[in-house]
């Protein structure tokens, strides 16, 4: 099963241009959506992404996806 990863293309806190090749790199499987996500509370003030389910958050993109690298879902054959 892919990697269910969204993000929101007006967040201040991420560039997406920068972002998409990073989460690409940490999940190469990943159905990445990007469009609002109707968070614009905690978007404004920290970057965020959703993965999989769940939403994490960090004050910058390094720190969203070093929180986010554990819920990545490994494909079957690296177990």
């Amino acid at each position: 099963m892919a990697n269910d990863i969204r993000i929101c293309d007006k967040c201040n806190h991420i560039r997406v241009k920068t972002f998409v090749p990073k989460l690409k790199k940490m999940a190469p499987d990943a159905d990445i959506k990007i469009g609002c996500k109707s968070y614009c509370g905690p978007c404004g003030k920290r970057a965020f992404v959703y993965i999989n389910g769940r939403y994490v958050s960090g004050p910058t993109e390094d720190e969203v996806l070093q929180k986010a690298a554990p819920f990545v879902k490994k494909p079957k054959n690296e177990e």
